[in-house]
């Protein structure tokens, strides 16, 4: 219109009308009514259109279709879409027309909704990227909202390296594409970490083709497992081994390394299609043993940690990467077989003596008993031959008991050397393991390490009195206390045993003498060296009988001569009343002792 026209005056305007505040000049109410009507957009409820974003704050949305009214939407139906706008044009579902109130009611969640399911399915199909926000968290993953639907956002496609805090996605809107639909049970599958993977792939290629051993490069801690640590170098992972990790010794990654630590790290190996990447750590550093002490040299005292113990020995760190081993037989001079864990445990300070050293082995041996003086050095002096001690019953074998006197001295107490009047076949009826003995030396073996030791020693030898008391051919009261093949163990007085052979344990009316059966017993033999007594039941009667015999023959030699001739009294020898006194005495002491 030019603007000759727009000035001109309306030739029929009626200014009358206008007055009166007619401005339709004549028209009707009703005729205004229909104009405006036509005027608007048709719409019907339960209708999908799309209006103009005219106004929105943090609760509302107004949004114009082009009805005489505008519509009021929640914000919360926007979620997904943060970056809205006014002046954009948003889908709504017609709700109501016109309410109680004549208002508009519509819907963005409804309008999205009914056309949904085909917008994702052509998503799928175009390989589109979308909009989604993620509502929750689900077992396995979160639950995301993708027009108006909720999808299924798995773990391990929310990103490229592993997710540890799930709920920090809560409430953001982020862009996926969409991998899986289910068109039976309308289930669909996102992923955020596809959008990432075709660029990480290229940079993967472009990383892998530049790969040399021995090129460092920097990392990030992706995960740490009790083996090694995971290295992501941009997009292609490496392994650290747990060897590789530290010169000294590592119980766990996680004592080295954090998870998200950048730090760098040395190729040290691939496999022919670069899959597998073998990285070092430790390999930065010089090798401790190349900056060990100069000086440092076999007999020097050195100071350390217990790392590891094992049955055979201990390994001290005297530093990072710096060990020594030692052995069980280098921490006490005992000679008894024991266990390492005896005398040290993991974490315990220790100081020892370096015993060995190979520098370019890296070796090192060392040991604690050589802080100790050698027992056996002064042994004459401390545990000379005639001296009396008290030692520890360690073993027993069925010659004698192994006794330790102190810490790396050792005796022996043969078996015949523990009692000098009971018969012993076994140690164990003597004495137990863990007990106190009195013990005196009887002779060193210094080059064996070895005393020879004896009990019986301490006390008087009461064979001496015996000699006198148990003469050949005396009498004496004994119980048979064990029948054996040979013959009969009786126990004599005093607590002297002797022996008896089946020929001499039968009694005066034919019968064999059995077990516990108390009897008169002579003495045929005593030999004091040997500590044996052989003892004889039936000679008693026998010798009686033979007496008799005797003294009758000699009666009728009388008779037939009828001359006298001197009679000699047959006495059975018996235990003198002198003999029993000094028994009694013997007795007496050997109890007290």
């Amino acid at each position: 219109m030019s603007e000759e026209l727009k000035n001109s005056p309306i030739e029929d305007f009626d200014w009358e009308a206008y007055e009166k505040g007619d401005t339709q000049r004549g028209k009707s109410f009703e005729e205004l009514e229909k104009t405006y009507d036509e005027s608007l957009n048709t719409i019907k409820d339960k209708d999908v259109t799309e209006g103009t974003v005219i106004a929105l704050n943090k609760r509302e949305v107004v949004v114009n279709i082009g009805y005489k009214s505008d519509g009021i939407i929640p914000f919360s139906e926007f979620r997904y879409n943060p970056d809205l706008k006014v002046g954009d044009t948003v889908e709504v579902f017609i709700e109501n027309q016109e309410d109680k109130k004549g208002q508009l009611i519509l819907s963005h969640k409804k309008a999205r909704a009914a056309k949904s399911w085909d917008r994702v399915n052509e998503a799928l199909e175009n390989d589109e990227i979308i909009k989604g926000y993620i509502k929750c968290r689900t077992k396995g993953g979160m639950i995301v909202d993708v027009f108006g639907i909720e999808a299924f956002l798995p773990g391990s496609q929310i990103d490229v390296k592993p997710i540890r805090d799930y709920d920090v996605f809560v409430g953001k809107t982020m862009e996926f594409k969409v991998v899986k639909i289910n068109q039976e049970f309308k289930n669909v599958v996102v992923s955020h970490k596809a959008l990432i993977e075709a660029e990480l792939e290229q940079q993967k290629k472009d990383i892998i083709a530049k790969l040399e051993k021995g090129q460092v490069l920097e990392g990030t801690v992706k995960n740490i497992t009790s083996y090694g640590v995971f290295i992501d170098l941009g997009g292609v992972d490496g392994l650290i081994h747990i060897t590789d990790l530290s010169w000294g010794r590592v119980n766990h990654p996680e004592e080295v390394v954090s998870l998200d630590q950048k730090l760098n790290v040395v190729i040290l190996d691939f496999d022919d299609e670069k899959k597998r990447i073998a990285l070092g750590l430790k390999q930065l550093q010089p090798h401790p043993w190349d900056a060990l002490d100069a000086n440092l040299k076999v007999g020097d005292k050195v100071k350390g940690k217990v790392v590891v113990m094992a049955d055979y020995g201990a390994f001290i760190e005297i530093a990072p990467g710096v060990e020594g081993l030692i052995h069980v037989s280098e921490m006490s001079w005992s000679q008894h077989l024991r266990s390492a864990q005896d005398f040290m445990k993991v974490g315990d300070e220790v100081e020892a003596v370096i015993l060995t050293l190979d520098r370019e082995e890296r070796k090192m041996s060392l040991g604690i008993k050589q802080l100790k003086q050698d027992p056996w050095e002064n042994i004459e002096e401390k545990y000379a031959v005639g001296s009396k001690h008290t030692a520890k019953v360690r073993n027993f074998t069925n010659f004698g008991v192994f006794v330790e006197l102190e810490e790396g001295v050792d005796g022996l107490i043969h078996i015949s050397d523990l009692s000098w009047t009971k018969k012993i076949k076994h140690p164990s009826e003597f004495t137990q393991i863990g007990a106190d003995i009195d013990v005196q030396v009887l002779e060193i073996d210094k080059d064996n390490r070895r005393l020879s030791l004896g009990h019986k020693q301490l006390e008087e030898n009461p064979w001496d009195v015996f000699e006198t008391v148990f003469t050949v051919g005396s009498i004496h009261e004994g119980t048979i206390i064990e029948m054996l093949d040979k013959g009969a163990v009786v126990a004599l007085p005093y607590g002297v045993e002797g022996f008896a052979t089946p020929k001499h344990l039968v009694k005066e009316d034919g019968t064999q003498a059995k077990q516990d059966e108390k009897l008169n017993f002579k003495v045929i033999e005593f030999n004091k060296d040997a500590k044996r007594i052989i003892l004889s039941h039936s000679r008693i009667f026998e010798d009686e009988a033979k007496a008799e015999a005797k003294k009758s023959a000699k009666k009728a030699a009388k008779a037939n001569n009828n001359e006298e001739a001197p009679v000699i009294n047959n006495t059975i020898e018996k235990t003198t009343l002198g003999d029993l006194e000094e028994l009694a005495a013997l007795k007496e002491k050997l109890s007290k002792k």
